[in-house]
């Protein structure tokens, strides 16, 4: 038996029929834990706004726990270094940036660009310079962030940027958000898909009914399709200037489209009746740390402007004040997610939407492996991108920690959740 799902552009695409009742493969079955996968660092991350990276001044940011010191020259080029001075390992973000290089505040030994050691001060004559300085990272500035590729440097070159035309366009104006989170970057991935959480959102956004109207599954991607149908309730008045009803009560039914496309994810909202979005969002999710529990989510927010000049801009306080009060709900909610496995060491989640469970399929076979030494080495400790992430062991991991850490998710700027579909995934505690 298939069951088929409509796709976008008039195509459809069949899959076997799955329910509730097969979901679970019950504790037979032995699948990594999504939790312990590492995002692939063969991809473009921002790790920075492009603001935090004035000219002649030094940020420090960081990438699975690998820091990394971002420059910028007087003449506005950014760098990416290995945080560390190869002399004595101070941080080099705490350096000085002379010209195009960045010399360390100990003993003001500098680095190219290139990571080489172009000077060391007290160097007696005849003495050579060490070889090797540190890491350099390929480095791209565009829409208002800074992007690193912390993986393979070879693929650099052939891996694109994404492509956000609303960004440059002047019939949109964007809102960016910049904030860490403290949760495994797969909860953010399954809070922006699955729309079946409008429950959580209901003093923002009143009673919502969502219906999903379709998905797409592939190696690196799911799409969901979904029609928000108001149920009453009242509605946060910046919930509606953001749609695009203005100061209209009641609401209209919106058609909202969420994609994750490893590693990035996308949602676009088109009002009823109309051809365009009233907004896109593109977000990233970075981890920070070396256990990947702690991400750092970007988010650009692209707003089409009405057609009344100024409307969006006296609009815009309002918009923001309800992107806030969606993203701390959606917090609260991950970050209890994130608790949760902490406290009990491994994945307990018993999923029944077939659109979650394809969605942590792209994210565990897209990933790479964990390594414990990746404490030390940051991006350089992870497996082949290649690889797939290796299998649950049902213990806990060592060196996790407890309750102290919370887990935070990236809110949709207005329309919130995540819906993904894959065949029977769930596990069932034994």
């Amino acid at each position: 038996m298939t069951e088929t799902q409509p796709v976008r552009g008039g195509k459809r695409k069949a899959r076997p029929a799955r329910g509730a009742a097969n979901v679970s493969q019950g504790p037979s079955r032995t699948v990594a834990d999504l939790r312990r996968t590492g995002i692939n660092p063969n991809f473009w991350y921002p790790v920075a706004v492009s603001r935090s990276v004035p000219r002649n001044k030094a940020f420090a940011a960081s990438f699975a726990g690998e820091r990394i010191a971002l420059y910028r020259t007087a003449g506005g080029d950014v760098h990416a270094l290995e945080d560390r001075c190869a002399h004595r390992q101070v941080p080099l973000s705490m350096g000085v940036v002379e010209g195009d290089a960045l010399r360390c505040c100990y003993h003001a030994w500098a680095y190219r660009g290139n990571g080489r050691i172009s000077q060391i001060p007290y160097l007696p004559k005849g003495v050579t310079r060490p070889p090797s300085g540190v890491r350099a990272y390929p480095v791209r500035e565009r829409y208002g962030l800074v992007f690193v590729f912390p993986g393979d440097p070879e693929k650099a070159p052939s891996t694109p940027l994404p492509v956000l035309p609303e960004f440059d366009s002047r019939r949109h104006r964007t809102m960016a958000f910049s904030r860490t989170v403290h949760c495994h970057y797969s909860f953010l991935h399954e809070n922006l898909l699955d729309m079946n959480h409008q429950f959580l959102h209901r003093g923002v956004l009143g009673r919502i009914q969502p219906e999903l109207l379709g998905y797409d599954t592939g190696p690196g991607s799911v799409e969901a399709r979904y029609l928000f149908i108001p149920g009453g309730g009242r509605k946060d008045r910046g919930a509606g200037l953001l749609s695009g009803e203005g100061l209209r009560r009641g609401g209209s039914r919106d058609a909202i489209t969420v994609r994750t496309q490893y590693p990035y994810q996308t949602l676009q909202s088109v009002p009823e009746h109309a051809d365009l979005p009233a907004f896109s969002l593109w977000a990233a999710y970075v981890p920070e740390d070396a256990e990947q529990r702690r991400t750092h989510a970007f988010g650009l927010l692209m707003i089409a402007k009405p057609p009344v000049p100024g409307a969006l801009h006296l609009a815009w306080p309002f918009i923001r004040r309800f992107t806030e009060r969606v993203f701390a709900e959606d917090r609260m909610a991950v970050e209890a997610e994130q608790r949760a496995w902490d406290e009990q060491g491994e994945d307990w989640n018993q999923e029944v939407f077939p659109l979650i469970l394809d969605v942590r399929e792209v994210l565990r076979t897209n990933g790479v492996p964990i390594r414990p030494e990746s404490a030390l080495c940051g991006a350089a400790a992870l497996c082949d991108s290649a690889a797939p992430a290796a299998p649950a062991s049902g213990t806990a991991a060592s060196g996790r920690a407890a309750s102290g850490t919370a887990a935070s998710g990236m809110a949709s700027s207005g329309t919130a959740s995540s819906s993904t579909a894959s065949s029977s995934r769930a596990r069932t505690k034994s």
